[in-house]
């Protein structure tokens, strides 16, 4: 079973997810948070796999809760839950260690499959939505602020040039990863095998200092590989 906590200051919004959730034989909705404060503390109370997590909550917001959750257990998978077109600040939750992001307008269908993606480990990177998201954010010079927040920086020990370290194929395979396209994908665009593609984007990780596929595709349009537009 996966363990899920949702994190969200709206009665209606939790109530509806856990119900859908609960539906599904694989998914166990394990608590509840009104803010982020309490995420915080039911994610260490409870240890659930993945963490839904509003960005706008009282006392604590979203953005802070997931790098403080991420900050204590690098291992937690925290999924974002936005607006998309309200929240401003998206691209900060997925800096701060987010791995991934789903809309709250999404199906019962796409919310358990977002939630078993970000639990087995992977990124949820959907081409359709995060390349627009990527892209439009990495166009802003400062990304608007929640009230008592400071903009995070990158914490990547490669800094904004450690690419450099990279192979050409591996930099290559980085580019298509914040593109959004999947280990397949890759595998169809560079014409090898797709566990040749799983072993690139691991080197890529471990070389860069980074977590997931999501922080890959954020270093991928900050290091200016892909220019946005």
């Amino acid at each position: 079973m996966i363990k899920v906590l949702i994190a969200d200051d709206q009665m209606m919004v939790r109530e509806g997810f856990s119900v859908l959730l609960g539906a599904m034989p694989d998914i166990e909705v394990v608590g509840e948070a009104v803010n982020g404060l309490e995420a915080i503390a039911k994610t260490r109370e409870l240890r659930p796999d993945v963490v839904l997590m509003d960005i706008r909550m009282p006392e604590l917001n979203g953005i802070e809760a997931t790098r403080a959750i991420v900050a204590v257990d690098e291992g937690a998978k925290v999924l974002v839950l936005t607006t998309f077109d309200l929240d401003e600040y998206v691209y900060q939750a997925l800096r701060a260690g987010a791995s991934g992001f789903l809309l709250k307008d999404a199906s019962a269908r796409q919310l358990a499959d977002g939630v078993r993606v970000v639990a087995s480990g992977d990124a949820l990177l959907a081409p359709s939505v995060t390349r627009r998201l990527i892209t439009e954010f990495s166009k802003l010079a400062e990304v608007p602020k929640l009230p008592g927040v400071e903009l995070y920086r990158s914490a990547s020990p490669a800094g904004a040039g450690g690419y450099g370290e990279l192979t050409e194929r591996e930099t290559e395979v980085l580019v298509l990863i914040a593109q959004g396209l999947s280990n397949v994908e890759i595998a169809e665009r560079l014409v090898v095998a797709e566990s040749t593609i799983k072993t690139h984007v691991s080197r890529v990780l471990v070389k860069l200092g980074l977590r997931d596929r999501t922080q890959a595709a954020v270093f991928a349009y900050e290091a200016r590989l892909v220019t946005p537009g």
